[in-house]
C-alpha cells in the first residue's frame, strides 16, 4: 500500500488502492540470485491457495527449482503488508504461514555438494536452518546467513557459515547478544563480529552502499546513486541474492560485493521486490559506473 506517511500508533490513514504481488525473502533471494545468472533451487512451503499457486508460478517462469517447495494442507501462504511511503522507505508485517511448516528433510544431500551454496534467511523457524547449515559445511558447500529477520542465533550454528549478512540493526542485535561492544563505526562492528565468529561478516547500509571484513582485511562498496527511488522493498534480498551468485560463480569477494551494490541499487527504481529485480545484463551494462570495492585497513 502505498501511503502519504505511516500512520501512528492507533491511527488509520487512507489510501486509494493496493497492489499484490510474490515476495517472501527467500523467494526474493532465490529469484535475484538466477537473474543474475546462477542456476537456482528454492525449498520452502505454501499454502492451497492462490497465493501459493501464483508464487509457484512466478519461481518456475523464473527458472527456479521448485521441487523442493512442499503445499501446506492446514495453513496458507505466507503473507506480508508492505506500507511505503512518498520518501520509497518502508514498514513491513510478516505473518509466516506455510513457511512454518519447512522441516530440514526438504534439503536432500546431493544439493549440498562442494560447489554449491547455500543461501538462508530467517522467516522460517529458527530451528529448521540450523541442521541444514551444518550438513552443508559438513560436505564443504559455502554457506550464507542472512540474519532477516533477526533472531537468535547460536554459537554453534556461526561455526558452519562462511558469510552473514546483516544490515545495520541486525548486526548491532547480534553483537549485543553475542555479548559484543556496538562500534558505531560499521567496519569496525563488522570486523568483531568477523574476528569473534570467525567468518566474513558484511553489514549491508542502504544507500550508503556495504562493508565487509574477515578477520583481516575490510572492504567497502558505496551505493550507486539512484535519483528517483520509488520502493526500497526487496533491494537487500536483491543484494543478497546476486552475491550468492557471484560467490557461486568463483567472483572474489570485493567484485562479488561491488555487483550485488549495483543490484541493490537498481531494484529501488520501482514498486515491488521481484517486479524490480535486475536481469545479469541490466548489472552488466552499469556496473562499470560504480567505483570497485575498496579494502580497508584494520
Amino acid at each position: 500500500m502505498q501511503v502519504k506517511r505511516f500512520p501512528a500508533p492507533g491511527e488509520t490513514v487512507l489510501t486509494g488502492a493496493y497492489e499484490w504481488m510474490p515476495g517472501g525473502k527467500g523467494m526474493n533471494q532465490a529469484i535475484a540470485a538466477c537473474r543474475a545468472g546462477a542456476k537456482v533451487a528454492m525449498v520452502g512451503c505454501v499454502g492451497d491457495d492462490g497465493f501459493g499457486t501464483r508464487a509457484l508460478n512466478a519461481l518456475r517462469r523464473e527458472g527456479v527449482s521448485t521441487s523442493g517447495v512442499t503445499q501446506s494442507e492446514d495453513l496458507p501462504t505466507g503473507c506480508a503488508t508492505i506500507f511505503i511511503d512518498e520518501t520509497g522507505e518502508n514498514q513491513v508485517v510478516v505473518a509466516q504461514g506455510a513457511n512454518g511448516q519447512v522441516v530440514a528433510e526438504q534439503v536432500p544431500d546431493d544439493i549440498l555438494g562442494g560447489n554449491n551454496v547455500l543461501l538462508l534467511q530467517m522467516e522460517l523457524n529458527e530451528s529448521v536452518n540450523w541442521p541444514v547449515l551444518e550438513r552443508a559445511a559438513k560436505v564443504g558447500a559455502t554457506t550464507i546467513l542472512n540474519l532477516a529477520p533477526a533472531a537468535q542465533l547460536p554459537k554453534e550454528a556461526l561455526q558452519h557459515l562462511d558469510y552473514l549478512i546483516l544490515n545495520r540493526i541486525e548486526a548491532e542485535q547480534i553483537a549485543t547478544k553475542l555479548g559484543f561492544a556496538i562500534d558505531q563505526d560499521a567496519m569496525k562492528l563488522a570486523h568483531a563480529l568477523a574476528k569473534n565468529i570467525g567468518l566474513t561478516c558484511i553489514i549491508t547500509l542502504s544507500g550508503k552502499g556495504a562493508v565487509a571484513a574477515t578477520a583481516s582485511k575490510g572492504w567497502r562498496v558505496a551505493a550507486m546513486p539512484i535519483e528517483d527511488v520509488v520502493d526500497t522493498t526487496g533491494a537487500g534480498d536483491t543484494w543478497c541474492g546476486v552475491f550468492a551468485a557471484a560467490i557461486h560463480n568463483k567472483i572474489p569477494l570485493p567484485d562479488a560485493m561491488r555487483r550485488a551494490s549495483v543490484a541493490g541499487s537498481l531494484s529501488v527504481r520501482a514498486k515491488g521486490a521481484q517486479t524490480a529485480m535486475p536481469y545479469i545484463d541490466d548489472i552488466n551494462e552499469v556496473l562499470g559506473q560504480l567505483p570497485a570495492a575498496e579494502e580497508v585497513n584494520l
